[in-house]
């Protein structure tokens, strides 16, 4: 090993622990430090940032970029350091023109924002929250300006959160997600309904959380490397493939709500836990956002609302949840598939979430391409909301304030969900091919397998292919909604029994 290459790993290894000390602040940030603890811990994460950032921007570690990145050095590297001295000289080129000041402002109004979009969305105050959001608008424009001062403002977000993405290809997507499944939506506006009251009741938090646990453990959740908490927004939060955590909200009069927030977040963290050990403290655990959120959907949707996933378990779940017992499974089938307009995306049945990431994509284009501003944005989300499900927000709790991505300025993230779903059609397809009819796998309690195709076909790859590269591979094509339409036509059409 060279003395050069030696350095680097150093470096690489200081940048870790600096990592792990921000990740432990921020889950505690977010799970368990008292409201009046909350400036303490913003100076704290503001301070680590920041020297982080010093570091990672110095003199030094510009120079030894170039010289980890000369052909004498690089061409001797494997391809996880390959991968690891292109992006973080990318990264090192972009973050070099962001003033250290600034990037120490950003990050404390950053944090400062988080909190208090927490106490307005529980007040439902958007007045209370507004300056706030006006603020990481600017921070976020500036900063994308600083970074790739040449480059469309939104295509740079885009790209930090999937690799190689443009807003083009994006409205080439979503423009045929819409064509193709409003119409769907309208008709199945004309079905009757079905009667839900049986699933009102008071459920148990502690029965919930019983039963969160049993169901990340049955989709291939590795309790002895991952832990759960409570926040108010779900997440997940890796600090490596040995410690993956993470949380939900629960509601005593919503079960099923969490049970899917369950899933969906085992879903990113089978994702962490599954990927190569070796890749630690290297770029290739850096895993695009599309690609992340298409396994946690997979979970969550092309497996969890299929009937067949149940079959198994659903015995279990009126053992921990007694009011089950008198629900049938057909039942709770239609339930978790009923399509109707929802003022939440968390909440969403997963045709008409596509909406709800739409809207956000359409607003977050509005906001760095036309200059909307944060005091026009409840207008203009109960508009969209209007326009594309038909319904209007009472509050700005059940509208614009009901995401946490913009209070710490995550602009670019949205439309990261509906491309997972995207990527989704094309996984199942793919996975059908070589395992054989999916329905089948989950009835016979065979989702290990379902588990394993994944490990091998994307897991343990981590971030060494990007979302398009990874496609090409697996599923022979480039990226294209007509996979996830045929599933959404398909499976609707036999619920609702409308004309697709």
């Amino acid at each position: 090993m060279s003395e050069k290459l030696e350095q680097f790993q150093r470096y690489l290894n200081q940048m870790e622990q600096y990592r792990q000390i921000g990740e432990q602040m921020a889950w505690d940030m977010q799970t368990q430090t008292p409201k009046k603890g909350y400036g303490y811990k913003i100076d704290a994460i503001t301070y680590f940032s920041g020297e982080k950032f010093k570091i990672a921007t110095s003199e030094e570690t510009g120079k030894m970029y170039e010289e980890m990145s000369a052909p004498e050095e690089y061409d001797a590297l494997n391809d996880v350091m390959k991968l690891t001295v292109r992006r973080g000289k990318r990264e090192y080129d972009r973050n070099k023109r962001i003033p250290a000041d600034f990037y120490e402002e950003m990050v404390r109004a950053s944090n400062i924002s988080s909190k208090v979009w927490e106490e307005a969305k529980q007040k439902a105050d958007y007045d209370l929250f507004c300056p706030h959001l006006q603020k990481m608008i600017d921070f976020r424009r500036r900063c994308m300006e600083y970074m790739e001062p040449d480059k469309d403002i939104y295509d740079t977000m885009l790209d930090m959160y999937e690799e190689g993405m443009d807003s083009a290809t994006i409205d080439r997507l979503f423009s045929q997600m819409k064509e193709e499944l409003v119409p769907l939506f309208q008709k199945i506006m004309e079905k009757p309904e079905p009667d839900n009251r049986c699933f009102a009741g008071d459920y148990d938090i502690n029965s919930q959380k019983e039963l969160e646990a049993y169901l990340l453990s049955y989709i291939g959740f590795d309790k002895e490397a991952g832990v759960m908490g409570e926040s108010e927004h779900p997440f997940t939060m890796a600090f490596g493939p040995g410690d993956v955590r993470v949380t939900n909200h629960f509601s005593r009069h919503d079960a099923v709500d969490a049970m899917f927030s369950t899933i969906h977040e085992g879903g990113h963290a089978i994702f962490e836990q599954g990927i190569n050990p070796d890749y630690v403290k290297t770029a290739a655990v850096d895993i695009g956002m599309g690609m992340h959120e298409s396994q946690s959907r997979f979970y969550e949707n092309i497996l969890g609302r299929n009937i067949n996933f149940w079959k198994p378990v659903y015995g279990k779940v009126g053992e921990i949840l007694p009011q089950f017992q008198k629900i049938p499974l057909e039942v709770f089938f239609r339930e978790i598939n009923h399509v109707r307009p929802s003022f939440i995306r968390t909440a969403a049945d997963e045709l008409t979430y596509c909406f709800h990431i739409i809207l956000r994509y359409e607003i977050e284009k509005a906001i760095f391409r036309d200059g909307v501003n944060a005091e026009e944005l409840p207008a203009l989300w109960n508009d969209k909301m209007e326009e594309l499900l038909g319904i209007r927000p009472q509050n700005a709790a059940e509208g614009i304030l009901q995401d946490m991505h913009w209070s710490d300025g995550s602009f670019g993230y949205f439309p990261t969900y509906l491309l997972g779903t995207i990527y989704d059609g094309m996984f199942l397809e793919a996975m059908e091919k070589d395992l054989g009819n999916v329905d089948t796998l989950l009835a016979e309690g065979r989702i290990a397998e379902i588990t394993a195709w994944l490990h091998e076909k994307i897991h343990r790859h981590g971030s060494m292919r990007t979302a398009a590269e990874t496609l090409r591979e697996v599923c022979g094509q480039e990226v294209t909604a007509e996979p996830i339409i045929r599933y959404f036509k398909k499976k609707y059409a036999e619920i609702y029994g409308v004309d697709a």
